[in-house]
């Protein structure tokens, strides 16, 4: 597995078009969870907030794969019914947009999850 010391490195790595949709992707995040943080775990690119993992992605020859956790899978199954997922994780295909507005959900999802779980630590 290649080492990567930033998210900037990791997407460095990709073709322009996979790059994009990285990018996309990360800004979206933000966009969501201002005040998290980015770093690398196992190997990918992974946003913390309250000093825990929120969410990954990463990167692959036909997919963009999105690790919102089992949780963020099973709330959100029908609409995920056309993507192909196992218990944590969704993959969305290079040669389609991304569906913002549903990674948008299951981001705020997961900072619901978070903030309940970690409360006496919130950073929001």
């Amino acid at each position: 597995m290649k080492s990567y010391k930033d998210i900037d490195s990791y997407i460095a790595n990709y073709p322009k078009e996979t790059q994009k949709l990285l990018k996309e992707l990360r800004i979206a995040i933000h966009k969501i969870v201002p005040k998290a943080t980015e770093t690398i775990s196992y190997g990918i690119p992974t946003f913390d907030l309250n000093n825990h993992h929120l969410v990954h992605f990463a990167a692959y020859k036909h997919h963009i794969g999105f690790y919102p956790g089992a949780a963020g899978i099973a709330v959100f199954k029908k609409e995920l019914a056309k993507y192909p997922t196992s218990k944590g994780t969704v993959q969305f295909q290079l040669d389609t947009p991304l569906p913002l507005a549903l990674i948008t959900k299951m981001v705020k999802f997961c900072v619901a999850q978070n903030v309940e779980r970690y409360r006496g630590k919130n950073t929001l």
